[in-house]
C-alpha cells in the first residue's frame, strides 16, 4: 500500500514523476539522483546551497564540453561508416554514380514523362539507415505523399528529374546530399547517409 495517501502527496508525487521522466533521457553520464533531489529541496526550502553557483557553473561547462566531444566522435564514425559504406556499393554492377556522388539502381524502369524541379509529384518510399533501421515510411503508413521536387533534399531533387513515372529507384545518398551535419529530429543523426527506395506515382 502506498505511503502517499492525500491529494497533495499524490499531486507531489505525480510532479516528482515527470520531473524523473524528463531526466531519463539522461542529459549526461554519471547523473546523480540524490544530489538533484538535495539540490530541489534546497531551492525549495530556500536553503543555503551545499554547492556554489561558480562550482555548478564550472561543472556545466565541463560536462557540455564532453557531451560535445562523444557527439562528434559519434559523427565522426557514423562519415567514416557511411563513405566506407558507399565505396563498397559503387563497385556493384547495378548501382550508378552520379556527379554529385549520389547513387542509384533501377528497381522498375518506365517510360514516359519526367517531372522538373518545378514539379509537384506524388512518391510511395522507404527511408532506411544503413544498418537497415527504418526512419521514415509511406507504404507502412498505407498513402503516398506528395511534395515539389525542389522542396525535398537535394538527392532526391537530384533523383526524381531522372525518373519516368511508374519507376521505381532505390537511392543511397550521401549525408552532404541529405540532412547533412544537423541530422533529422532523433532518428536521423548528423552526416547519416541514408537509403531509399522511391516509386514515383504521378506528377501532380
Amino acid at each position: 500500500m502506498s505511503k502517499f495517501t492525500t491529494l497533495e502527496q499524490h499531486a507531489s508525487y505525480g510532479i516528482g514523476l515527470q520531473m524523473g521522466q524528463q531526466l531519463a533521457d539522461r542529459p549526461f553520464d554519471g547523473l546523480d539522483i540524490t544530489a538533484v533531489a538535495a539540490g530541489l529541496a534546497a531551492a525549495y526550502n530556500e536553503e543555503a546551497p551545499e554547492v556554489t553557483e561558480d562550482q555548478v557553473r564550472a561543472a556545466f561547462t565541463v560536462i557540455s564540453e564532453r557531451m560535445q566531444a562523444v557527439e562528434q566522435e559519434k559523427a565522426a564514425a557514423l562519415a567514416e561508416a557511411g563513405e566506407v559504406f558507399l565505396t563498397e556499393n559503387a563497385k556493384r554492377a547495378e548501382v550508378t554514380t552520379t556527379a554529385s556522388g549520389l547513387q542509384y539502381e533501377v528497381l522498375v524502369a518506365a517510360d514516359g514523362e519526367k517531372p522538373t524541379a518545378a514539379s509537384t509529384v506524388r512518391t510511395h518510399y522507404h527511408g532506411t539507415l544503413i544498418d537497415g533501421t527504418v526512419f521514415d515510411s509511406s507504404y507502412q503508413r498505407g498513402e503516398p505523399a506528395e511534395f515539389p521536387v525542389s522542396g525535398v533534399i537535394a538527392g532526391w531533387t537530384e533523383a526524381l528529374q531522372m525518373m519516368a513515372v511508374g519507376s521505381k529507384l532505390r537511392l543511397y545518398v550521401p549525408h552532404n546530399l541529405a540532412y547533412g551535419e544537423r541530422g533529422a529530429g532523433n532518428a536521423i543523426a548528423p552526416f547519416s547517409t541514408l537509403i531509399f527506395d522511391v516509386e514515383l506515382l504521378a506528377i501532380v
